[in-house]
C-alpha cells in the first residue's frame, strides 16, 4: 500500500486566480489603451490600462489605485465589470471594467497610449486577453485570434 502523503504530493498544485483590473475609459467615442514596457509580461504589447487587485481591495478600489500610480488620473466613476478574460498561460484572470476618470493621463508605467475608436483597436498588437475582450466586446474582428 502507498503511503497517502506521497500520493498528495504527486497532485498537480493548483494556482490561485489573480484579479487584474483593466479600465476601459472612453472618451469622445475613443477608447485609451496603453503599451507595456518591454520587461515586463506581454511588454511591447498594447492593453487597457490598470493592475493587479490586491488584498483586500474591491474593483473599484483597484481600478482608482492603478490609475493614479499608472496615469495620474482620478477616477470619477466605476461604472461596472464588463467583461473577464483569462491570460493564457498564467493565474491572471483580466476584470475589464467601464470607467470614467478625470484629468489628462500622464505616461508613468506605460511607454505610449494613444486613443482610438473600437475599430482601431483591432489595429494595434493588443495583448492576448485584451484582443480576446476586444473581439467579444467591441464585436471587432481580429484574425489572428
Amino acid at each position: 500500500m502507498s503511503d497517502f502523503t506521497e500520493e498528495i504530493t504527486d497532485l498537480p498544485t493548483l494556482e490561485r486566480t489573480i484579479d487584474v483590473m483593466a479600465a476601459v475609459v472612453e472618451k469622445d467615442g475613443r477608447y485609451l489603451i496603453c503599451r507595456r514596457p518591454e520587461h515586463k509580461r506581454h511588454g511591447g504589447l498594447w492593453e487597457f490600462p490598470g493592475g493587479k487587485v490586491h488584498d483586500g481591495e474591491d474593483y473599484e478600489q483597484a481600478t482608482r489605485r492603478e490609475l493614479a500610480e499608472e496615469l495620474e488620473v482620478e477616477l470619477s466613476r466605476f461604472e461596472g465589470v464588463l467583461n473577464t478574460v483569462r491570460d493564457p498561460g498564467s493565474p491572471f484572470r483580466i476584470v475589464f471594467a467601464r470607467v470614467s476618470i478625470v484629468g489628462e493621463p500622464v505616461l508613468m508605467e506605460h511607454t505610449e497610449m494613444a486613443w482610438c475608436s473600437a475599430e482601431k483597436l483591432a489595429l494595434y498588437d493588443l495583448a492576448p486577453s485584451d484582443r480576446c475582450f476586444v473581439k467579444s466586446y467591441f464585436g471587432v474582428p481580429l484574425d489572428d485570434l
